[in-house]
């Protein structure tokens, strides 16, 4: 190993590397491409750092000035771009590197000036780096090592595009490093197109992943979820804690809630600034916050040391990402609990993600009340301060606490402002399993009692329904709905059932005139209903037990072996040359007139037809009767010959011969107006038309107006 990179790992306390740490830094390896499979928090950024760096630095273990990037580390998320850049610089501090991120959110000009600078590795996100190239403001030539982190991620976020420019614009010569918890089939495409001879190393096995983490199965209520957060938080009292949401409107709701009850929480999600999801981690490593509420893809990759405990408020889709979840604690050999919450409605689906992870869980309940105040109360006890030395002041102060006050009284108070600091912890209700659907008992029917038959006036076509006349009922009888029987709609008028008992009280409320608010008029009936022979409407159950036929002794019929059709000597498809017949017979057609005769003997035949008998016909319109042709006249309707009353002569139009009109010819007559021609327009009374500008070329476009 390089000397640098050697002392920086003493320096940081690593006496051993983790297996893919040991597997990438392989001597044999060194130069070539290589694709890397590994769990979270298996130290995959300290490994690609190692891996590259025979690659990136000179032989005494050292970069020379700062220039064009001599490495590219891409990183699907900006939290985790920014700590991978915090991982190299204590890495590469020795060897004098310089180093610059390229990260959304973030000020693009001071990531200009900074590549302006020089700097040796170059940490980015996708689509920042992607911009940097095309505006020119990195040159990639000089790049030696690109190394792509969590690349199932960002395939998963649609970054493949992105990717495959940024590698097309690295130089050919490079060395690719690609890293990732899974290699699905996309990564293997990608790698086959980006990698030369690339070295396969598969350090994670499904069945010993995670052997650091204790999972626990949490089942609650429907209504207890928030409840069961908070009681686990306070349990476990871990020194940093993950809430994991599935939506930013959920991380929103519970960041409110636990701040409300008294814990230092921040929010981690992509409705947030670059700035404020930087503080909010900050705040974190100073211990300034306990708990995180995030997303999935806004804790994605995410190193906090001291985190201990992993929530996940709502169940993740598939099974992946809760191994990404719970990956953020048991890290670099730490322990951790990752605590699913698993609400009533969702444990088939709890039990679905714990088998397709091949994850072994404990099926519990949330810590109780009790059960809170108990480790309160362990912890008191086991508390380390109770082994250190006090000073000279403290004693004093202590001594004077015990002339004013009982020994009991200064334990009662030290024990209340200590329960203080805390959030009181939730009321569990208790869960309880229920039988499968399968195991369930019908529900037993109970009697209704004696009771008397009402009738209303109003039926089903009267929309009639149950759910406005069992309140106006109860409304009209000063009744409850506990002494209402059955309701039953009928086409015309409405049966009610109604309690013996409440029957008097029922008939003094309604009144004498029997109305139901003007809607309606009541009517007592001698017995029950007669409802017909049709009866209730039949359910599925009512088919279950129903008999299969019998047959009896009855032999099944014996068709035999059905004979083949025998066509003889005829060859096989005889009646393939047969003519099919005409569906439609053609339609009697008027001849033409006699202008329109010699063109249709001008037609020429169609080009490829079969003879010249198949020329296409031409479609003859009737000739307009202002150009002087008569028209043809309609079958089975005789011409209109205007009106024969003597009241009115029949029209002959603007060609007749009446005393104030000329004869017209009769191809002089007005054309029909066309709607197309836009050289005339109306003119509004009192108005000038005003010109219209041409609508372009063609038949359609107004006429130009000037001079010829």
């Amino acid at each position: 190993m390089i000397t640098t990179l050697a002392d920086a790992l003493a320096k940081q306390g690593y006496t051993d590397l983790t297996p893919v740490q040991e597997a990438v830094t392989d001597p044999d390896l060194e130069g070539q491409d290589l694709l890397v499979s590994a769990q979270t928090g298996s130290g995959k950024t300290v490994g690609f750092g190692l891996a590259i760096g025979p690659t990136i630095l000179a032989e005494d273990g050292t970069f020379g000035p700062a220039g064009r990037p001599h490495a590219l580390i891409i990183a699907p998320t900006r939290e985790l771009a920014l700590q991978v850049k915090r991982e190299l610089q204590w890495l590469y501090a020795g060897a004098g590197a310089t180093l610059a991120s390229c990260v959304g959110g973030m000020d693009f000009r001071d990531e200009r000036r900074s590549l302006e600078r020089g700097a040796h590795i170059v940490v980015a996100t996708p689509g920042r780096l992607r911009d940097h190239i095309m505006r020119g403001t990195i040159d990639l030539s000089d790049i030696k090592a690109v190394v792509l982190d969590e690349a199932d991620e960002m395939l998963d976020l649609g970054f493949r595009e992105d990717l495959e420019f940024i590698l097309g614009e690295a130089p050919a010569t490079r060395r690719t490093l690609m890293f990732s918890a899974t290699v699905p089939p996309m990564i293997a495409t990608l790698a086959k197109s980006y990698q030369r001879d690339a070295v396969r190393i598969a350090t994670a096995s499904k069945e010993s992943q995670h052997s650091d983490i204790e999972y626990r199965a949490l089942s609650v209520a429907n209504h207890d979820i928030d409840a069961a957060i908070v009681n686990v938080l306070r349990f476990y009292d871990a020194p940093n804690a993950i809430v994991f949401a599935n939506t930013r409107a959920m991380v929103t709701r519970l960041t409110t809630r636990l701040s409300n009850r008294g814990f230092s929480v921040v929010a981690l999600s992509g409705e947030l600034t670059q700035s404020e999801r930087s503080n909010a981690l900050q705040a974190m490593r100073d211990g300034r916050a306990k708990v995180c509420v995030a997303t999935d893809v806004a804790a994605r990759g995410i190193d906090l040391p001291n985190l201990e405990l992993v929530i996940h408020a709502e169940l993740p889709t598939n099974a992946e990402t809760l191994l990404h979840r719970s990956g953020r604690t048991g890290r670099a050999g730490r322990k951790g609990i990752s605590a699913m919450i698993v609400p009533a409605k969702m444990k088939r689906r709890g039990e679905n993600l714990l088998k397709w992870g091949k994850l072994n869980a404990t099926w519990a309940t949330p810590p109780t009340a009790e059960d809170v105040t108990a480790k309160d109360e362990e912890r008191l006890l086991t508390d380390p301060v109770w082994s250190e030395d006090f000073t000279e002041d403290e004693q004093a102060f202590a001594t004077r606490l015990l002339e004013q006050h009982a020994p009991e009284k200064i334990a009662a108070a030290y024990l209340r402002l200590y329960a203080g600091k805390q959030s009181a912890p939730e009321f569990i209700s208790d869960y309880k399993d229920g039988p499968a659907a399968k195991e369930r008992a019908p529900r037993e029917v109970k009697s209704f009692g004696p009771s008397k038959w009402f009738s209303v006036d109003i039926g089903r076509e009267g929309k009639a329904e149950a759910r406005w006349l069992l309140p106006m009922i109860c409304k009209a009888g000063d009744i409850t709905k506990n002494e209402i029987g059955a309701i039953r709609i009928q086409p015309n008028e409405t049966f009610i059932e109604i309690s013996e008992p409440a029957v008097a009280g029922f008939l003094r409320s309604v009144g004498s005139d029997m109305k139901l608010e003007n809607q309606g008029t009541l009517r007592a009936l001698d017995g029950p209903p007669e409802l017909g022979e049709r009866g209730p409407r039949k359910t599925k159950r009512d088919y279950d037990d129903k008999p299969k036929r019998d047959y009896g002794d009855k032999p099944k019929r014996d068709y035999g072996d059905k004979p083949k059709r025998d066509y003889g000597d005829k060859p096989k498809g005889a009646y393939a040359d047969k003519p099919k017949p005409k569906r439609h017979a053609p339609r009697d057609q008027a001849p033409p007139p006699p202008s329109q005769q010699a063109d249709v003997a001008a037609i020429q035949p169609i080009p490829g037809a079969a003879d010249d008998t198949q020329a296409r016909k031409p479609r003859h319109k009737p000739a307009r009767r202002d150009h002087g042709e008569a028209l043809a006249p309609k079958r089975g309707k005789p011409p209109f010959k205007g009106k024969s009353d003597g009241k009115k002569p029949p029209y002959k139009g603007k060609s007749g011969d009446g005393p104030d009109r000329k004869p017209r010819d009769a191809g002089a007559g007005k054309p029909k107006a066309n709607a197309k021609d836009t050289s005339k327009r109306f003119v509004p009374p009192g108005g000038k038309a005003k010109p219209r500008k041409g609508l372009g070329k063609g038949g359609g476009a107004a006429p130009r107006r000037g001079k010829s």
